[in-house]
Parts: C-alpha cells; sequence; structure tokens
C-alpha cells in the first residue's frame, strides 16, 4: 500500500513538473484580436468608440454587472478621457485611458486590479472600404507565468475574442442604423 502511494505521489509531481516546464516555454506575450466589417462611415464607428460615455450602448462589459460603479475623468472623449469601473461581480476592478485617438486608431491602456493584476493595451483600428469600415478591436499585453500556466486549461483567445465578437456585432447594430 505505502509503495503505491509512492508511485502515485510521484507520478503526481512529475506531472506537475511537466505542466510547469511546459508553461515556461509558452509565449511571454499575447494578442486577441477580432475584426468586422460595418456598413457605416468610420466617423459613425470612431464616435462610438472613442467615447467612454458610450461604452455602455455596445461593450459586452457593461453589461456583466448593471450595478456597476463607473468614474470618468479627463477628457470627455479622444485621448486623455478615462474611465474606471468597480464591480463586486465579474467586471472586477480596473481603469482604461485613451492615450491616443486618430480617426483611424483609437489607443487605450488597459489596467485590471481585480479579479486580477494586469496592464495590457487595447487598439481598435478603422479602415474604410467602399461604403463600409472594417473594425478591428485587439487587446495585447504580457504573459506572466500564471498566466502561462492558466493558457494551458483555458483559451484565453477563445474566451475574450467571444466578447469582442459581441461587441463588435453590436457596434455593427448600432453604426448601421
Amino acid at each position: 500500500m505505502l509503495k503505491t502511494l509512492a508511485i502515485i505521489g510521484g507520478v503526481i509531481v512529475v506531472v506537475v513538473v511537466v505542466l510547469l516546464i511546459y508553461a515556461a516555454t509558452r509565449p511571454d506575450t499575447f494578442r486577441v484580436q477580432r475584426s468586422a466589417s460595418i456598413k457605416a462611415p468610420p466617423e459613425k464607428v470612431f464616435a462610438l468608440l472613442n467615447d467612454f460615455h458610450r461604452y455602455g450602448e455596445w461593450s459586452p462589459f457593461e453589461k456583466m454587472d448593471p450595478g456597476m460603479k463607473r468614474n470618468y475623468s479627463g477628457a470627455d472623449s479622444g485621448k486623455g478621457a478615462a474611465y474606471a469601473w468597480e464591480s463586486g461581480g465579474k467586471a472586477g476592478i480596473g481603469r482604461m485611458e485613451i492615450t491616443d485617438s486618430s480617426p483611424s486608431s483609437i489607443k487605450i491602456n488597459l489596467d485590471f486590479v481585480k479579479p486580477f493584476t494586469a496592464h495590457n493595451k487595447v487598439e481598435y483600428t478603422l479602415q474604410p472600404k467602399g461604403d463600409a469600415t472594417d473594425v478591428t478591436w485587439a487587446m495585447y499585453g504580457d504573459s506572466p507565468f500564471i498566466s502561462k500556466l492558466m493558457g494551458i486549461f483555458f483559451n484565453f483567445d477563445k474566451l475574450v475574442g467571444g466578447d469582442f465578437e459581441t461587441g463588435l456585432a453590436n457596434i455593427k447594430t448600432i453604426a448601421e442604423k
């Protein structure tokens, strides 16, 4: 019996070590990106993305906790506009600030405090294509070891990418009216 427990314990240790080594070999950065074609002029889409006060109209993250506390600061929109949120639920605690804004691109610093600490970048790019606008929503940043380890068990691209797809579909519905 003792020998069997020792063998099982040894196997568990080997599996854990292999998982830790595998996690260490994963990329040091990540990027999640989704795109959509929206039959609306770029300035109409830009207005939705460049103003945090309008996020509630389309962002799937805004729907996670209707009781979430929101705080807007800095510029009303565009570069310098900031938005912080605090939720006791799934949305956690964080802050976004627009660091660059032009008709073809909006760049945002995205800082999460809870349920985990992370400092990422978000970028929206808008490319006119005839009577439509190709919109790309990307988030990227560093992958610390714990993220690499979690990535073995959870597909971050699929989880977050699904929210991006929902948000882009919401933007499409609003902008195409």
